[in-house]
């Protein structure tokens, strides 16, 4: 592989661990996890020069949550007053101490002053060194790894900072992250190329074709526009269009297709045929169509045609992130909105995330948007694939949003309690296979700034009118409890209330999932993800997902901010305080049948079931009898043959809080200040 590959690949890692070299030196940050199909080939040459940041702790870090929830607790006498982009930066930019003390470690170490450069935040360092200053300043060893495809990355194992000064650095890199999957299963990415096509992320698309007209009589196999409307009772046309926004983040080369737009349209939106989104192209981003397929067009041309279709006269906004060089991760859409999480100026992880300008030319997008009032993203990635230290990081970015008044919505993945590809945890927490047990979540939906939406259908034989069940087609709705974040205080209640009733004793094999009691559960609340009629390549196309759940969803609250705009008030920005306050569950449906799958043989045995097929559905009774009937056939404890979560009353790690009546929901958060 030639250097000049190595240079947009390189900075994960994956060595063994080397003894300290300096005994005043302390273990900062590891990888977090094992990963499989690669092979340690050699060293890095010394003189290889790589872009180190150096992440310095933020101050007021404590006080993120409760400045969070002053402007979104409906208790909060400062509800709805958001903060401003000057307010933040001058909360939580690192103190002078900080800021001198790493900058002293560096100089004293051989790094002359004139090559440090500090972000205009003061959040970052940025220094070019070579692998063998590097390696002297971290105690560390960087290796190339190579995957059987060719492909090559370079990174530490760990890395080491002196005990004075770990207090004041946050992360560094490029050091130890791996977030590659690579081959015919499993999602080929450089950097967090998040947009690749992969089997194992993005919607799901049955093989089923559409051969009638579709109506309200026939929304179980079909769902339309009409069908989500009569579903959750939206009946609302936009007035304040031209003070509301919407954001839908795509990522290159993911891209929709005019043609798909319009074929959609004619049948279910004539009012939208010839109407587009406003692109933002970010770092280099465009909207291909080249390569045209569902692998490629599928999830763009879901999520723009109901996003566009559900809140229509209002613009949407197309975040395309990424080009067609390195691709992109989550951390790059939010260098659009935020200047100051920006590579130089901010938090780019050039591990995970497109590291701009690059080799082909693509500039760097800093702040060319101001934040929308709703942001919708359906992609995700292995929360096991991101260190502690890097996904904290980013979910502190989405409080910062949320403070702005900003509604960040992630779905919560397709594969129940497991990760992609339907793989699990070991008891270390590395991936491997399906017949792992360990519960594998999915970030960022289990940050707990960004509100997560997980997957409902409507059961084959029921109707608009009849309560839905978690989805259970094709697509299992994500859920479960994150292995980083803690419990938020706003739904510490009903999670409690959940684990008390369902998890006293726990049905689970010990050390199968986070059961601190102190867990962030997800996810947070749930919408239609199954059977969803799209354009796609030219003809209509079946497709399940929360990546249909999540713009739906997220269409309903950017008509709810219409409402409130064209009443003189602010947008709600984050919601997740509201969807928890049982003031409000009269305006959810709660979800009380189906569930997700489990981890170990049982899921491998569930996987073969819900993919045949001719299985599209089993009913709670069905789901549980499936459960005790893998139990008698391969002779397993009864514990570990039912490790599936099911949907009850309240809140569940399966479908949260439940659907929206969009009806009851914007007559009570229209009436909040």
């Amino acid at each position: 592989m030639h250097r000049a590959f190595i240079s947009l690949v390189a900075l994960a890692g994956m060595v063994l661990a080397m003894p300290s070299r300096r005994a005043t030196h302390v273990l900062h940050e590891k990888r977090a996890m094992e990963p499989v199909e690669w092979t340690k080939s050699r060293r890095v040459e010394p003189d290889w020069v790589l872009p180190m940041r150096f992440g310095l702790v933020q101050s007021n870090l404590d006080k993120i949550e409760d400045m969070l929830m002053s402007v979104s607790s409906p208790n909060s006498p400062t509800f709805g007053q958001h903060f401003t982009p000057e307010q933040l930066i001058e909360t939580f930019a690192p103190n002078q101490q900080t800021i001198d003390s790493v900058t002293e470690w560096l100089v004293s170490s051989g790094i002359s002053r004139d090559r440090l450069r500090l972000s205009h935040n003061k959040g970052w360092i940025h220094l070019d060194a070579t692998t063998s200053e590097v390696e002297d300043l971290l105690n560390a060893e960087y290796h190339v790894y190579t995957h059987s495809s060719g492909v090559e990355q370079i990174g530490c194992h760990n890395y080491s900072v002196p005990a004075r000064i770990q207090k004041h650095v946050d992360l560094i890199k490029p050091t130890v992250h791996f977030n590659h999957r690579i081959g015919a299963n499993a999602k080929t990415k450089r950097f967090g190329g998040l947009g690749m096509p992969s089997i194992g992320n993005g919607p799901k698309k049955s093989n089923k074709a559409v051969t009638i007209t579709p109506t309200l009589a026939t929304c179980d196999t079909m769902i339309t526009l009409d069908c989500l409307r009569a579903l959750y009772n939206i009946n609302y046309t936009p007035v304040a269009t031209d003070k509301n926004s919407f954001g839908v983040v795509e990522f290159t080369p993911q891209a929709f297709l005019p043609g798909d737009l319009d074929l959609f349209f004619r049948n279910f939106s004539p009012s939208l045929v010839g109407v587009r989104p406003k692109s933002v192209l970010i770092d280099g981003a465009v909207v291909q169509a080249t390569s045209k397929s569902f692998d490629f067009n599928g999830e763009s041309d879901l999520d723009l045609q109901y996003a566009m279709g559900l809140t229509a006269p209002q613009e949407v906004i197309l975040l395309q992130t990424g080009d067609l060089s390195q691709g992109a991760g989550f951390d790059n859409w939010l260098d659009a909105l935020d200047g100051s999480f920006c590579t130089f100026d901010g938090g780019d992880d050039p591990e995970q995330d497109g590291i701009y300008p690059d080799a082909a030319g693509s500039p760097a997008s800093c702040g060319i948007l101001k934040p929308p009032n709703v942001v919708s993203i359906s992609y995700g990635q292995d929360e096991a694939s991101a260190t502690t230290h890097y996904a904290t990081r980013q979910c502190n970015e989405y409080a910062k949003l949320g403070m702005l008044g900003t509604t960040v919505v992630y779905s919560t993945g397709d594969n129940g309690v497991a990760g992609f590809n339907n793989v699990c945890l070991d008891s270390n927490h590395n991936e491997g296979t399906t017949a792992n047990q360990v519960f594998n979540p999915e970030f960022p939906a289990s940050c707990p700034f960004v509100t997560a939406v997980g997957a409902t259908q409507i059961n084959p034989g029921s109707t608009v009118n009849d309560p839905e069940g978690a989805c259970e087609q094709v697509i299992f709705s994500g859920g479960g409890f994150s292995n980083i974040f803690p419990m938020a205080s706003y739904q510490a209640n009903a999670v409690n209330a959940y684990a008390k009733a369902h998890l006293s004793p726990s049905p689970f094999l010990p050390g199968q999932f986070n059961n601190s009691g102190n867990a962030r559960g997800f996810p947070d609340v749930s919408a239609n993800g199954a059977n969803y009629i799209i354009g796609i390549d030219g003809q209509f196309g079946l497709v399940f997902g929360t990546s249909a759940s999540a713009p739906v969803f997220a269409s309903m609250i950017t008509l709810i901010n219409d409402a409130r705009l064209a009443a003189g008030k602010g947008p709600l920005g984050f919601i997740n305080p509201l969807l928890y306050d049982p003031i409000f569950a009269p305006a959810f449906n709660d979800i009380t049948q189906g569930g997700n799958r489990g981890c170990g043989k049982l899921q491998s045995m569930l996987i073969q079931t819900f993919n045949d097929p001719d299985v599209s559905f089993l009913s709670t009774r069905n789901w549980w009898i499936h459960c005790v009937t893998i139990y008698f056939n391969l002779s397993w404890t009864f514990t570990n043959s039912l490790a599936c979560l099911c949907s009850v009353a309240g809140w569940d790690p399966v479908t949260g809080v439940g659907t929206p009546n969009f009806e009851r929901l914007l007559g009570v958060f229209k009436s909040l200040p």
